[in-house]
């Protein structure tokens, strides 16, 4: 079936404003030529994918399935169209990235740090999420590259690991007494601990560490980022589980205390997950370059 792009081109418009008029005020055309684009597409597909009322006009559920897909195609177009206008030599430009917060304070800040020396006319949209939401964004074409943690069900993507780390155990100075001496993982979880929640890898990995041992994992304080861990730790309110490399930091100048343990902690992995089916722009594919340089370098950028 090829039925012709201006039909979507509509119906995009149609759907993101909601209304047949406005629709037609984006596309610079008129309410009539509309209708009968969106009858043609609706006779073409063999289904109704609007629902008209006196408040305009709403996706049916034929609608939303098309939509899912045309908006992720829409996308894709305009990331095109962004890394032609911009040119090769990275004067401008624009690179869509989904990222964990452990994957950016344990990897990722001084890569982009470096990129945005190299090249500061390139723009960088950065959106913070948990890992299955970051593969989601990857998937619906939302971002051009993904820089999360221990990545799983991939399906389709393709994930290369950059760094391999521990967290570290650190508490306030009401719970100084515990640090004068290692604890186990049975000792530790009797403790409040102040840990990422149920939705992300980190929880799921520590929930399987435990009962591995045949200890129970359930966090007094679930929280959603690596970010809101500290300053929850630094107020007393539990032990923390936090990245090695941040931990280290928050360490130096602080009351902060390290809690030793007498097991290590399971390692995590911060990986670059790319869609083969979906070629990178010339400015993503610069610093999907550089990223991969700085793991295969040996060390923490």
């Amino acid at each position: 079936m090829a039925i012709s792009y201006d039909l979507y081109r509509v119906f995009y418009a149609v759907a993101q404003s909601g209304s047949f008029t406005h629709g037609a005020q984006a596309l610079h055309s008129n309410q009539p030529n509309v209708t009968r684009a969106i009858q043609s597409l609706e006779q073409e597909l063999g289904c109704q994918l609007f629902r008209r009322s006196n408040r305009g006009v709403h996706l049916t559920p034929e609608g939303e399935r098309l939509f899912h897909h045309v908006q992720a195609a829409q996308a894709h177009l305009e990331a095109g169209e962004r890394e032609l206008l911009s040119g090769r030599m990275l004067q401008h430009g624009m690179i869509t990235l989904g990222t964990t917060e452990t994957a950016l304070h344990t990897f990722l800040l001084p890569v982009l740090r470096r990129f945005h020396q190299a090249y500061p006319g390139v723009r960088l949209r950065i959106t913070n999420h948990p890992t299955p939401k970051a593969l989601e964004a990857l998937r619906e074409g939302a971002v051009e590259l993904a820089v999360v943690s221990s990545p799983e069900h991939l399906g389709m993507l393709h994930a290369q690991t950059l760094v391999s780390f521990s967290d570290m155990v650190l508490a306030g100075q009401s719970f100084a007494a515990l640090s004068r001496r290692p604890l186990t993982l049975a000792e530790l979880v009797q403790q409040p601990l102040v840990c990422l929640g149920q939705g992300t890898q980190a929880y799921d990995l520590y929930q399987s560490f435990f009962a591995a041992r045949g200890l129970l994992y359930a966090p007094d304080i679930q929280v959603a980022t690596t970010g809101q861990i500290l300053p929850l730790v630094q107020n007393g309110l539990g032990l923390g589980f936090v990245p090695e490399r941040l931990g280290r930091q928050a360490l130096e100048g602080s009351d902060l205390v390290a809690i030793r343990l007498t097991e290590p902690l399971p390692q995590r992995t911060a990986s670059l997950v790319t869609d083969p089916a979906v070629p990178l722009g010339h400015a993503a594919k610069m610093l999907y370059d550089m990223l991969l340089a700085a793991a295969q370098g040996g060390k923490q950028p």
